[in-house]
């Protein structure tokens, strides 16, 4: 017999345009392993100056951390830390993370063109893994401290959001060769990138990847 089971449906908090009309853009932000959509909707408020049309919200990941007694989710699970458990996990969680980006466009009356994509981590995998294979290009696809899955996996890949990629130099969780790996394989698949490895940056988001990122996505969506 056959489940008709289906996870509900992503949420998470949100931030509605500074100007108080309607949204002209919509920004997600994908949180890291472990933690969830509050953990990052503060970018939102420290881009809404430059972007005052856009819309923000953090969708909490589907999964709920094993064993986690105070609220940590992950968009797929991490035991091995592997290239092929990268690969799998990030397929397997694109579907829900699309229908949330589908459903939120069709509300706010957008496309993907006025959409960004911004991940940390965990979450940038999810950034490179559905945004890149959006039916519709994204306006931008921002990836904080992640690394790219299925890096060999890009040969189909026709898309031309512009990407950047925000790396620290000390990051011990994703090292920081993971930066020049994505840039390697998405340059090779005619996917235009531009990069930034910051000098003293753990494995977070500083003041220069908040001040990197905004202007970035203010330039994407002019």
């Amino acid at each position: 017999m056959t489940s008709s089971f289906s996870p509900p449906p992503l949420d998470g908090p949100r931030l509605s345009p500074r100007s108080g009309g309607p949204a002209r853009q919509l920004v997600v932000i994908l949180h890291g392993y472990g933690a969830d959509g509050a953990d990052l909707i503060d970018l939102g408020r420290a881009w809404q100056g430059q972007l005052p049309d856009a819309a923000f919200v953090a969708p909490n990941a589907p999964e709920p951390l094993p064993f986690e007694a105070f609220g940590g989710r992950q968009w797929f699970p991490l035991s091995e830390r592997s290239p092929q458990e990268y690969v799998i996990g990030a397929e397997a969680a694109q579907a829900s993370l699309d229908r949330f980006l589908d459903a939120e466009l069709s509300k706010l009356r957008l496309d993907d063109s006025s959409l960004a994509l911004v991940g940390f981590s965990q979450g940038a995998m999810m950034t490179f893994q559905a945004g890149l294979r959006r039916k519709m290009p994204p306006a931008a696809l921002l990836a904080y401290s992640g690394l790219l899955p299925g890096a060999a996996q890009l040969k189909t890949i026709q898309t031309a959001t512009p990407v950047l990629i925000v790396h620290g130099e000390d990051d011990d969780v994703v090292p920081a060769y993971h930066l020049d790996a994505a840039r390697t394989a998405l340059t090779q698949a005619g996917v235009s990138v531009d990069t930034h490895c910051l000098a003293g940056l753990g494995h977070s988001i500083d003041e220069r990847g908040m001040v990197l990122g905004g202007r970035f996505l203010e330039k994407a969506f002019q």
